[in-house]
């Protein structure tokens, strides 16, 4: 797995629990609400999370069918190699 780098990145890889810790400081009291700086690079943290695990089931999920078709094919010619030999 990749690594993301940021200055303001959450330190290690994000679970459901550390997406729902994280505690954004709050502007100044003459705004309400967070700083955008905060709040941007938390978003660019769960898009950059949510690619690399999106890109890695794919590749399982590619493996995982190259396997089953390898299975298949090897069942097939061991039915086949059985049904000459009748």
């Amino acid at each position: 797995m990749a690594v993301y780098r940021s200055a303001h990145a959450l330190v290690g890889p994000l679970t459901p629990g550390r997406v729902e810790a994280v505690e954004l400081p709050l502007t100044s009291r003459l705004r309400r609400g967070y700083r955008t700086e905060d709040v941007d690079a938390v978003l660019h943290r769960l898009a950059y999370e949510l690619a690399e695990r999106s890109r890695l089931l794919g590749m399982v999920s590619a493996e995982n069918r190259r396997i089953k078709t390898a299975l298949r094919n090897w069942q097939s010619e061991r039915v086949d190699v059985g049904n000459s030999t009748d």
